[in-house]
């Protein structure tokens, strides 16, 4: 057995698996918000002592990069450290994975109900694989077939620099340069870029901001939550709402279709993280499509590309799973 978990800028989820089982039958789990913690031990020794199964190893995926077996969670004040987590929790073994790469383990083993299918496209035996999660963060990972398996690579694609394909994403970028200096994609496409997107069409003024929005906003803790819940409400339709994720959809389509082009993801680009799954009516408006294909002398390439969203709500956990029985089977085979 052991203990695989996902640790977010909002939520921690933690399961307990056997090689038996399987990755789809966890024999426990839970969900805990990151921030009432003040580390993971904590969390773990909560989980551990509610399920009461002692289990000899872990693995966990971060949002954050992984150097030397350490991480500093982007949107959380803990530090991760595998040889400190064998210590404070008398685990054997520690695994520390980015969580966009636990993301892409689980990219083989997805079911088709898994999946929400944007562009069919034409897949290709082998072919390589790409994962763009815009979550609180911007998460990005690859997948290479090496002839006997696919190989998954962390990226910290999310933090490059944001590239404005039209007028109005021109105006976007002067407008965070003045409060950020350096933009990155993640800036404008993710939980924390929703909002910068939202201030720059209200203060330009291409829509006007309703008492009621402004009111919940100045009381939210997630204000992505409320502009998402407005644009997605046709009964109390929010005009700067809508423009906003219709702006988020397109930069986010661009951004996959850079992504296709940068690792020629033949075999498909996946959407993860929460975001796209609540968005999905904007993502199959076209102006996400749109702007993936529009890449100028690549545009009849990119169009064949297949394009899914990611269905499954735990799916980083998911893939810690797969890794932690593939990892295992792997030794076997050896020995």
């Amino acid at each position: 057995m052991f203990l695989a978990g996902d640790i977010g800028g909002t939520k921690t989820q933690l399961g307990i698996f056997s090689v038996e089982k399987g990755f789809r039958r966890p024999l426990a789990e839970a969900e805990y918000p990151s921030c009432r913690y003040p580390d993971l031990e904590s969390i773990v020794r909560e989980f551990l002592g509610q399920t009461n199964i002692s289990v000899p190893r872990a693995c966990f995926s971060v949002a954050g990069p992984v150097v030397d077996g350490r991480a500093r969670i982007t949107n959380l004040p803990w530090i991760i450290d595998e040889r400190h987590l064998c210590q404070e929790l008398s685990l054997l073994k520690v695994r520390l994975l980015n969580d966009i790469e636990a993301i892409a383990y689980a990219l083989p083993f997805l079911e088709p109900e898994d999946l929400h299918v944007l562009n069919k496209g034409r897949s290709s035996r082998g072919g390589n694989m790409a994962v763009i999660a815009p979550g609180t963060g911007l998460g990005e990972a690859f997948l290479i077939w090496d002839g006997l398996r696919y190989r998954v690579h962390a990226s910290e694609g999310g933090h490059a620099d944001f590239a404005p394909s039209n007028p109005l994403e021109g105006e976007l970028l002067h407008y965070l340069q003045e409060s950020f200096g350096h933009v990155s994609y993640e800036r404008v496409c993710s939980g924390i870029g929703i909002p910068n997107i939202y201030r720059f069409l209200r203060d330009r003024g291409y829509a006007d901001e309703p008492p009621w929005l402004s009111e919940q906003l100045s009381r939210a803790n997630e204000p992505t939550r409320v502009i998402v819940n407005a644009a997605l409400d046709h009964m109390n339709r929010c005009d700067l709402c809508v423009k906003s994720i219709e702006l988020f959809a397109s930069i986010l389509g661009a951004e996959a279709g850079n992504m296709f082009l940068k690792v020629l993801a033949a075999k498909g680009i996946y959407l993860g993280g929460g975001i796209p799954r609540r968005i999905l009516p904007f993502l199959e408006s076209g102006g996400f499509m749109e702007s993936f294909r529009s890449k100028g002398r690549m545009t009849d390439l990119v169009a064949q590309a297949p394009v899914f969203v990611i269905l499954h709500p735990k799916v980083a956990l998911l893939g810690v799973a797969c890794y932690c029985l593939s990892t295992i089977e792997i030794m076997e085979n050896k020995f």
